[in-house]
């Protein structure tokens, strides 16, 4: 069932937060810096929801490898999860209002929707979901998209990407244990693209909407027009969803098959967190 016998095990962030962030903290450009504020809020309460719908099924597992492999993924994501949220009070500080969508999201998306789906529906959108953050992952290690970076959100985002990858396999692995249909996979995987995208697009709104200029003043704020590099937008869509689409149609589709957990490895003992 495992597929690489290496030990997970949880790191708290090595993100020296007391040093701040840049208002925009990516390349000096509202919408790149947004795109990135946006996902960032779905993170914590999405890395919750996470750990719930694959602990339901902790009774089912007998393998101790990927029993093992469970409880370092719930470790992670925790940690992530409350990384997460101290990233949100840097964002509170510069003036960004984010708890009414905060609020909003967690209402339709865990109020909601997560309860009208059944344990096997919520189990097939998490090993989704995290293919998809397993693909952002690899890019930002990869592509060297974060080296525009403020230091406080490189650290954050590097340190979470490397444990994404490192865990991508999990959720994926106790649903071909306990549920290995391909419907109910492919089903999970549709309302997770339909849901990310949604919440994503909102949530960038509700951001870009703050950065407009009010009472004519402009400074750091008109940044929003000046020109941006389309290119690593337009990758989102080809490189993030297009590709997360073509690879979890296949039948015989793993996570493991995608050969990036040599990214993961290296930045980690390059922070010394190995």
């Amino acid at each position: 069932m495992i597929t690489d016998p290496s030990p997970l095990r949880p790191r708290k962030p090595p993100v020296a937060f007391e040093q701040g962030l840049t208002r925009h903290w990516l390349g000096g450009q509202a919408l790149p810096t947004h795109v990135a504020n946006a996902i960032n809020l779905l993170f914590p309460a999405g890395e919750r929801f996470f750990i719930r719908s694959v602990a339901r099924y902790a009774d089912r597992v007998e393998d101790p490898a990927l029993r093992a492999q469970m409880r370092a993924f719930f470790g992670q994501e925790g940690h992530h999860a409350k990384a997460h949220e101290r990233f949100f009070d840097l964002l509170r500080g510069q003036g960004y209002e984010i708890d009414r969508f905060l609020r909003a999201y967690e209402r339709v998306a865990y109020d909601g929707i997560e309860r009208v789906c059944s344990p096997a529906l919520r189990l097939s959108v998490t090993a989704a979901l995290e293919h998809y953050t397993a693909i952002m992952a690899e890019d930002a290690l990869q592509e060297g998209t974060l080296d525009l970076a403020h230091p406080t959100a490189r650290a954050l985002l590097l340190w979470h990407a490397a444990e994404e990858i490192e865990h991508k396999t999990v959720a994926f692995d106790v649903l071909k244990l306990v549920h290995p249909s391909y419907a109910l996979r492919i089903a999970g995987f549709a309302l997770a693209t339909v849901t990310l995208s949604m919440f994503w697009l909102a949530a960038l709104l509700v951001l870009l909407a703050q950065e407009l200029p009010r009472h004519g003043e402009r400074g750091e704020r008109g940044s929003l027009t000046e020109r941006l590099p389309l290119t690593r937008h337009r990758s989102i869509l080809k490189g993030v969803f297009l590709r997360g689409i073509r690879e979890y149609l296949r039948r015989d589709f793993h996570p493991s098959q995608n050969d990036n957990l040599h990214l993961a490895r290296a930045y980690l003992a390059g922070i010394g967190a190995s």
